[in-house]
């Protein structure tokens, strides 16, 4: 087994997963993973510059999660940084941040490479499933982007679109400087338009219709499936691998759009940080669903951390 460390950095998050990872074998064996709300896209739609106080939210989980890769003793980590900092002006001043705090220099990835590491983090446990058909569709739903691919064993297609939660609720719901609730018919109207948009330009690269299997990733799909699931408290094992119908999804997004911020602040698998942003992420899962005709969506917890854990993993034992 192989001791890694990978963190993926998104405009909304940015988590760690240590592992021991056995490539021949295909075993990936958790050590610690860990997620902080962090807004590094914060404002960036509009300024596009990273906001001083998001950098430094970010660079305060770096140290925490230094101490934490220094206790497991992995062997190597690798920082892959996605869409927020793609867009930024001063990603540079990202980039000597987590140089100095973590020892390795962020890896500001494509679209496509952000894609490709969803789909082998998603899919390395269905592989086989007779209960699944494939190809299957990844959809890994972001702050800033959503990445979008089709794959049986290897990736067939790729697309990264940008429309993410933060991204759209930044856009459309915020007025002088408040999120709007519950927001109004006509911002709910922008928000669609948008997001349809945005799988129009995906579908230009991707097939998004011949998929037969779809599966959701990340903080809206998970938290989306928490709700379905009546769940008292987020409980990643019962939310992994779950499977939410079309119908369980179109009634949720009927509720959070009618929902004011203390009524979703008090749904119980909602974290602090996703309450402001859950509406936008809700209806971009929908508008997949939609889109491609799925009648459920397969809820992964493993992505594009996953991913990059094997990635290293694979390196180190060539």
């Amino acid at each position: 087994m192989t001791r890694v460390a990978a963190i993926d950095c998104g405009t909304n998050s940015i988590r760690l997963l240590v592992a021991d990872a056995d490539p021949a074998t295909g075993q990936l064996v958790d050590l610690d993973r860990r997620m902080q709300i962090v807004r590094l896209g914060q404002g960036v739609d509009k300024t596009g510059r990273l906001a001083p106080e998001a950098l430094e939210r970010t660079f305060a989980a770096c140290r925490e999660y230094a101490a934490v890769i220094k206790e497991h003793g992995a062997q190597r980590t690798r920082f892959v940084a996605t869409s927020a900092s793609r867009d930024a002006e001063n990603r540079d001043e990202f980039v000597r941040g987590v140089l100095d705090i973590l020892g390795v220099e962020p890896e500001v990835i494509s679209g496509d490479q952000e894609a490709e590491f969803s789909f082998t983090g998603a899919t390395k446990e269905l592989t086989g499933r007779a209960d699944l058909e494939t190809p299957y569709l990844v959809v890994d739903i972001g702050g800033g982007s959503t990445e979008f691919v089709v794959g049986d064993g290897s990736v067939r297609a790729a697309r990264s679109v940008d429309v993410g939660c933060v991204r759209m609720t930044e856009r459309h719901f915020v007025r002088d400087g408040v999120v709007t609730d519950p927001p109004s018919a006509e911002q709910l109207a922008a928000v669609r338009a948008d997001i349809d948009a945005a799988l129009d330009l995906a579908e230009e690269t991707v097939p998004l219709r011949e998929a037969r299997t779809l599966v959701g990733l990340a903080g809206s799909v998970t938290t989306v499936a928490g709700i379905a699931l009546g769940l008292d408290a987020y409980e990643s094992a019962a939310i992994h691998h779950s499977r939410v119908s079309y119908e369980q999804v179109a009634a949720i997004v009927e509720r959070l759009v009618r929902s004011t911020h203390a009524e979703r602040a008090a749904i119980p698998v909602m974290h602090p940080g996703r309450v402001d942003v859950i509406v936008a992420g809700a209806l971009v899962l929908l508008s997949i669903m939609e889109r491609v005709g799925a009648r459920e969506v397969v809820v992964s917890e493993h992505d594009i951390l996953d991913g990059i854990a094997w990635k290293v993993a694979e390196e180190l034992g060539e």
